[in-house]
Parts: C-alpha cells; structure tokens; sequence
C-alpha cells in the first residue's frame, strides 16, 4: 500500500509534534487488516482515530474549568461475504491478531447483510488535496484563558448586563487514518479552536440570557473575542422584558444562526438511509421542485478551512461538492456504499464512521446559497410577523414532514423588527416551509451548516 501524504506543523514542543505524526496509526492499521485477511476475512478495514482537547471555562474572571484529553482509538471492520463485524479497542498496543480472530469469528456468526462491502475500488481517493486543515501554532492554556476573560469582560462591559452566564475557549486537534484490503491508504489531521460566551441582563424572574461564539480550524479566522462578548450581551439586553401574541398565521423571517436548522430536516430527509428504509417524507420526490427556483443547498467536502473538509469519506471514497438542492430541486441523495447498493446507486462519497461501527451517510459542510435581497428588504412588507432567533425542542417529524419547534425572538410590526418575544410555537410542513421559503444575501460562512436570513410564508405563530 502507498502511504498518504499528510500534512504537518512545527509546533513548539516534541510532545506536540508527536501528536502530529500518524505513522504508528499508519502501521497499526495496515497490520490489522493484514491481520484479518490471515484469519480468514474475504475483504477488511480499519479506521484510527486521534483526539486531543483542551479546553478553559471563566466565570467572573476565574477559571472554573480547566482540562485536557488526548486518546487513540482503533476499529476493524471484516467481511465474510455480506456477513460483517466491527471490532474496537482504544489500547493501540493491542495483539492484532486476537484483536482479528475475534472480528471475524463474530462475522461468521453475524446475520448476512447483501448490501454490506468495502466501496468500489475505482472509486478510491487517488489524490489527497491540500486543505489546510491544520494550525502550524497550538494555543497554551494561558492564552485561552486570555481569550475566555477577554470575551466575559467584553459582555460584562455591556449597559444592562447583570451578570455572566460564563465564557469558554477550547482547542483541539482530531484525525483519522483508513487502510483498506482493496489497497486504500490515507490519513489526515483537523486543528480546531472555539470562543463563547454567555451574557445574563435583566434581574429576578425577568432575567433573560443569549450567547455568542465562533469556530475555525485556524485561530486567524476566529472572532474576536471582545466581539464575541459584546454580540452575546447585546442579544441577551434586547431580549428582556419579553411579550407573548395571540395565535395567528404569518411571515417568520429565520436569523442565520437558526435558519440552518432547515437544512438539517432537509439533510435528514434524504439521507440514503432514510430513503431506503421509507421513513422519510422525501423517499418519492427525487427530481422535483423542493425550493423556489434559484435556491440551491451545497455540500462541499474540500472547502480549504472549513470546518468538516476532508479529502476521503470514511470507506476511502474520492469527495467533491455535490449540490442536493439545484434551482430548487432535489438532485441526490446522501449516499455511502450500502445505501447505495440498497436504493440501486453509486455512493456520492458520504460515508461517516466511527471506530466501533460500520458506515453511514452523512453530509459535509453545508451552505444555503444566497438570494439578492437585503435581510431588511425581505422584512419591509412584513405587517406583522416573527423574527426567531432560538428554537427549542426538535419537534419535527422526518416521516410525516410535520413541523413544529419551540421558538423566540422579536415580533416584526410595519416591515421593523420590535418587542421582544417568548414561549412560542411555530408550525407547519416541510414541504410548505421549502416551497415559499425566500433567502436573503447575507450568507457568511462561520459554522458547519451555513444559510443566509430566510423568510418563510404563513407559518403558524403560537403564543397566548
């Protein structure tokens, strides 16, 4: 097998170095499956992962929380013709070969699965893009803590904020390495850092709060964190003094940091998996208009820096950016090599995997496209109707399309967002919600799903 390229950082310690280097995982998958195929395995795989986290949490200027974790795992996955088992350990200096004879004797024993196998070989990652998906510096715990206190004192410097709900910052780094029986080999590593904070204003029973933070891969794109601190005070002093309204049927106009949330039910409704077992509300509608045309939903793996990139999916797969929603219509499904089998397609390379299962589909980094109005032009006709901001509880049903999620945020009077608003309920379906929903142009790209403000047409709005 050839080995992968993979990136690497000079970092100021040998220790940290260390935990650049993927070689020993390398090897140990390698033997795994070598492993596996001398006891008795038709086709295997193995999948190591790396984790290594630290985190700060400051409350009132102290630190309240301070840890960090390091860990390998390791899984193997065989095959006895469509029978399978999935092994694990996170004792990287385990016997590999008890560690095999184990898997496959649970294979032979396992129930045959005819959509089970390794993905199709012409398939495989020939090529690992570089996506800089790694910081060449590693934050102390000193300077994370400077940025949690930096973040609390920014929210605490805020007119009417009475208190802190805490602030944190964290960095990390999380990998993965593949081998496979059919010749795959690849590795890659993902530096992370956070900041967030939590503001209280208000005082007694009419204490509100909100929050703010920001995620990158390098510590360059992270907000700052007295941007952070302020956004987050900022949010929590207007939403004091909150009102209720009676039921009525309007506009509701999704803040960016909630109206990702509707790609996710989209995601989840035509997830191969879904699909396949008929329990999505989706599973007959590939091919039609979804969304009005010009509304497009995009999945792209190989966005430098962002925040899930990757070169391969979890069976080895070669990824590109795949649009599900084109003009407004649904093009794919979220495929990996068994549910593709299962619906009588060919894997999108979608595969996700931990170390102790086999794989499934999943997406990537998702973005809504753009519209060409104005956040503020999509609300100037709006009489009356809901700004959200917070939704509560997962009240959607993936089989029905039924929709109905706990809400907050401001109501919207004469094309102006106004009072505050709280313990509401918006309802409706999916499919209407798609069908009339209108995005604004102010996409930015600063979590793993991304959409821009969005409207949506005649919700219903439950309140007193």
């Amino acid at each position: 097998m050839s080995q992968p390229t993979v990136a690497a950082a000079k970092h100021s310690s040998e220790k940290s170095a260390d935990l650049l280097d993927q070689s020993a995982l390398i090897d140990l998958a390698q033997r795994l499956v070598e492993a596996a195929k001398r006891a008795g395995a038709d086709t295997a795989d193995a999948v190591a992962v790396r984790g290594v986290s630290q985190g700060v949490e400051i409350r009132d200027g102290k630190v309240e929380e301070s840890e960090r974790a390091e860990g390998d795992d390791v899984g193997l996955r065989v095959l006895i013709g469509r029978k399978q088992a999935v092994v694990s350990t996170n004792d990287i200096a385990a016997d590999v070969a008890t560690l095999a004879e184990r898997a496959v004797a649970m294979a032979r024993i396992a129930p045959e699965d005819k959509y089970a196998g390794l993905a199709d070989p012409s398939l495989l990652a020939k090529e690992f893009p570089n996506l800089d998906l790694l910081d060449a510096v590693a934050p102390s715990v000193e300077e994370l803590e400077a940025r949690a206190q930096a973040a609390e004192a920014a929210g605490l410097a805020v007119k009417g904020v009475s208190k802190s709900g805490g602030a944190s910052a964290s960095a990390g780094i999380g990998g993965m390495v593949l081998v496979t029986s059919t010749g795959f080999c690849g590795a890659y590593l993902r530096s992370s850092q956070g900041i967030s904070m939590t503001a209280i204003a208000g005082s007694g029973t009419g204490m509100e709060r909100d929050y703010d933070f920001s995620s990158a891969i390098h510590a360059a794109d992270l907000a700052s964190p007295d941007s952070i601190g302020k956004t987050a005070a900022t949010r929590a002093v207007a939403r004091v003094n909150p009102r209720k309204v009676a039921t009525c049927k309007v506009p509701v106009v999704f803040d960016p940091r909630v109206a990702g949330s509707l790609i996710g039910h989209l995601v989840g409704a035509i997830n191969g998996a879904s699909v396949a077992r008929k329990t999505s509300f989706l599973k007959d509608r590939m091919g039609e208009r979804l969304f009005a045309a010009g509304v497009g939903i995009i999945d792209d793996p190989l966005r430098v820096r962002g925040l899930r990139s990757q070169p391969f999916d979890a069976e080895g797969v070669a990824v590109k950016p795949l649009s599900f929603i084109d003009d407004g219509v649904l093009t794919s499904w979220i495929l990996d090599s068994s549910t593709a089998r299962e619906l009588g397609l060919v894997t999108n390379g979608r595969a996700h995997r931990g170390v102790s299962s086999s794989p499934s589909p999943g997406a990537y980094n998702l973005h809504m496209t753009a519209g060409k109005s104005t956040p503020a032009e999509l609300i100037a006709d709006i009489k009356q109707g809901f700004y959200v901001t917070d939704l509560i509880g997962s009240g959607v049903n993936g089989v029905t399309g039924d929709y109905s999620r706990g809400a907050s945020g401001f109501w919207i009077e004469n094309g102006k967002i106004g009072f505050a608003v709280s313990e509401m309920t918006i309802a409706g379906h999916l499919l209407d919600i798609f069908k009339s929903l209108t995005p604004a142009n102010d996409l930015e790209f600063k979590y793993g799903v991304n959409a821009p403000t969005v409207r949506i047409e005649g919700l219903t709005v439950a309140g007193r």
